[in-house]
């Protein structure tokens, strides 16, 4: 037996399988995001974390510092369970915000990369914003306004040294800061919006929700046709009916050329939700039909669209 060439070959199966599972490449996976805002009062904190909400962060706000490394423990990989995090965390936590620099040294020491985010504004901003909403300052006490706002630079000026971004808000409006947020989260700048074309009967009133309405009723109804009368738009020969009229697929395509620069404009000014109500007289075929056609274009197009069909069934 050539027991030499016994020790070139391959371990076998199961044998090997130890072998081959350290040879084979693992997935790599997308590590969890954790972000920590901080920053003066009255900076914009609860307006940076509405801008991370409206992007899908689960953003915890006023954390104590000591839950920050339990929190952290509690993500997870894309998938399921919490990915992105965003914990506000300031001076309102009072003396528990003493314990915020050593979690931070304790979240390294896990392993746990973040970013800490902060917010700035000159002391005159600061003293307008909180004499607009008449409220006193967390740090103010029995004194001035001032007095609270330099306790609170003289508090936080080591974490604004340890911050990975620093944003001045003295001159940001709120539309301004969240872009600035958008910028900062890696790839979520350019997410696109999302569309409902929704399918309504003009006899039932409008959606309340309704950004655009579009108008059907020019079309021949499938409702005079006797085989069409019970079906709805979702069914082919309804559709057929509809789209195949003189001018309709025409219209439909031409919608969408009409819209696309509006909806260029909303992500411009942080819109992301857009509903585009699509109307005939009760909301059954011919409105069916072309809000379907409508959400295929803007589809191809590259939108996220989702369709609902409001009156549907209500016959």
């Amino acid at each position: 037996m050539d027991t030499e060439g016994a020790d070139r070959r391959p371990p076998t199966v199961p044998e090997g399988i130890p072998l081959l599972d350290d040879q084979a490449r693992l997935p790599e996976a997308n590590p969890p995001e954790l972000l920590i805002i901080t920053g003066m009062s009255g900076a914009g904190r609860s307006r940076t974390a509405a801008a991370l909400e409206d992007l899908d962060w689960y953003v915890v706000d006023n954390l104590p510092p000591r839950m920050l490394a339990a929190l952290a423990r509690m993500m997870t990989p894309t998938g399921g369970g919490v990915h992105r995090l965003a914990a506000v965390v300031d001076v309102r936590s009072g003396e528990f915000f003493a314990e915020l620099v050593a979690v931070l040294d304790e979240l390294r020491l896990q392993g746990t990369d973040y970013r800490i985010v902060f917010l700035d504004a000159d002391d005159d901003v600061l003293v307008r914003r909180y004499e607009s909403v008449r409220r006193p300052h967390p740090l103010q006490g029995d004194g001035r306004l001032l007095d609270g706002i330099t306790a609170e630079r003289r508090l936080l000026a080591h974490l604004r040294r340890r911050a990975d971004v620093v944003i001045d808000t003295s001159d940001l409006s709120v539309h301004d800061l969240a872009r600035k947020v958008r910028e900062l989260v890696a790839g979520e700048s350019d997410r696109p919006l999302r569309l409902t074309v929704v399918s309504f009967g003009f006899k039932y009133g409008l959606p309340l929700d309704a950004d655009h309405v579009v108008d059907v009723r020019f079309l021949t109804n499938p409702y005079w046709v006797s085989e069409l009368r019970h079906l709805t738009g979702q069914d082919e020969p309804v559709r057929d009916y509809v789209l195949g009229q003189d001018g309709a697929e025409q219209f439909a395509e031409r919608y969408v050329d009409a819209i696309a620069p509006v909806l260029d404009g909303y992500i411009n000014e942080l819109k992301p939700f857009v509903t585009i109500a699509v109307g005939c007289t009760g909301g059954k075929h011919r409105s069916v039909a072309m809000a379907e056609a409508i959400a295929t274009r803007l589809r191809e197009r590259g939108q996220s669209v989702r369709t609902l069909h409001r009156d549907l069934g209500r016959e």
